[in-house]
């Protein structure tokens, strides 16, 4: 842990102290061209707890880092990674829906 930069650090900090599960937090730091990007893992379980309400646990913490990343001269951006078999994907593969099935179920 000793090799970890500081906005990598506060964001393990801060994301193992809402989750249920801490120890499965983990974090990738890739620095390129357009600045540094945090890659968050977490568990599947959390993922509610890391967003939030229409993303504004999220967005609390991007808005952290971006000030971790001014301190330190970087542009720093938090992406959280969605494993494949997660709400959000599975929602948009949801089977078609019968219309008139579901009109025979309001019985009108």
């Amino acid at each position: 842990m000793a090799d970890m930069e500081q906005d990598q650090l506060f964001v393990e900090y801060v994301v193992k102290q809402i989750v249920n599960h801490p120890d499965d937090v983990k974090t990738d730091r890739i620095v390129d061209e357009r600045g540094v990007l945090i890659t968050l893992h977490i568990n599947p379980e959390d993922m509610g707890y890391v967003i939030g309400r229409q993303g504004q646990t999220a967005r609390a913490i991007r808005i952290l880092l971006k000030i971790v990343g001014a301190k330190n001269n970087a542009r720093v951006n938090l992406k959280i990674y969605e494993p494949e078999g997660s709400r959000r994907f599975q929602s948009a593969e949801a089977a078609p829906v019968d219309a008139e099935a579901s009109v025979d179920d309001l019985g009108i």
